[in-house]
């Protein structure tokens, strides 16, 4: 224990166990995977982060040991770590610097939003220096002056080589691509059977792979090209699954982005048009049904049937405020009109 905190302390760390673990220390190899939640603090006290809370749940972090995590750091500590132990380190600059980049990432997919949303096309260091917010005042200020940092970790569990199947986010560039198909079966397998919550996160794991890939390639080159093009029937799939959770505008802005670069994608104007009608855009509506018409006339009865209940749910709609507004006024047709003069 002695020899492991002089280690740390050369390197810029300090621990301060708070919990002890149980067991014996794991000789942690390449390929263990760690879950732990974790608290990331300034050393004045103030929070950054929280895994029990971040997004509004309690979700743990996943690391699988050797695959040359961004904040190189966490790896570098939880191996001085046993299964139940909690943990304070303290990090020097040096550990911190690309903290912002990995919290953004982190805060995003606790709220459901690609990792790599508000990141540019470059590397960690180029970002730290490039001066672009990423949409956190805390972390903004973080990237400017960048600061030591308090790390308190509890090691959950600790999982050796061979035992667990691979999170999509601890895949070789060659296994996010081989996965995506599975994944994208495993997702029509659960819209099937009715789980429309879980069959959205497949589509949005699946599409994370791709983007994380397609964020290595040049925009507009092949190989962008073909990943864009296995993201859209996905992207679609997941659009499906929001038109039934009810997310009209998550949807509209999907579908908004697909016509942009896809002007003739007769479901991307099919499932923008059912989310304009749903909050009550019918003209924007009324124009992406007659778009999919140009495009494919065979969908007449389905686009009539949608133009339909648009038309009926819009009379219930003015139905409902002409008896608002007589509630309102206390308005009666049976009470006569009268005039006043002063």
């Amino acid at each position: 224990m002695e020899e492991t905190a002089v280690k740390l302390n050369a390197e810029g760390i300090q621990k301060k166990v708070i919990a002890p673990g149980r067991g014996e220390l794991s000789t942690f190899p390449d390929g263990t995977k760690v879950r732990f939640h974790y608290r990331t603090s300034l050393c004045d006290g103030a929070v950054l982060d929280d895994s029990r809370t971040m997004g509004g749940r309690s979700k743990p972090m996943e690391l699988i040991l050797g695959k040359k995590f961004k904040l190189a750091v966490w790896e570098r500590v939880v191996i001085t770590m046993r299964e139940g132990e909690v943990a304070e380190f303290t990090c020097d600059v040096k550990h911190t610097a690309l903290y912002p980049l990995v919290s953004q990432s982190l805060r995003n997919i606790s709220v459901g939003k690609d990792p790599l949303e508000g990141q540019r096309h470059c590397c960690g260091i180029a970002q730290i220096h490039s001066h672009h917010s990423l949409g956190h005042a805390d972390l903004d200020q973080l990237q400017a002056n960048p600061q030591p940092l308090v790390f308190t970790i509890e090691l959950l569990e600790v999982l050796p080589p061979g035992s667990f199947q691979l999170e999509t986010w601890a895949m070789t560039d060659k296994e996010k691509l081989e996965a995506v198909p599975q994944i994208h079966e495993e997702g029509n397998a659960l819209y099937k059977s009715g789980d429309i919550a879980a069959a959205a996160e497949k589509y949005y794991s699946a599409i994370a792979c791709l983007k994380n890939l397609q964020m290595k390639e040049r925009p507009g080159d092949e190989n962008w090209i073909k990943l864009d093009q296995m993201i859209t029937p996905l992207l679609l799939n997941y659009c499906q699954c929001k038109l039934i959770q009810g997310q009209y505008y998550e949807v509209l802005d999907h579908c908004s982005s697909l016509i942009n670069k896809y002007g003739d994608n007769v479901k991307a104007y099919f499932k923008r048009g059912k989310a304009h009608a749903a909050v009550w855009n019918e003209a924007e509506a009324r124009a992406d049904f007659a778009r999919v018409m140009e495009l494919d006339p065979t969908l007449a009865s389905s686009v009539a049937k949608e133009l339909r209940g648009l038309e009926e749910r819009l009379r219930e709609k003015q139905k409902e405020e002409k008896g608002r507004y007589k509630n309102l006024f206390g308005y009666s047709g049976n009470a006569p009109a009268t005039a006043t003069t002063g």
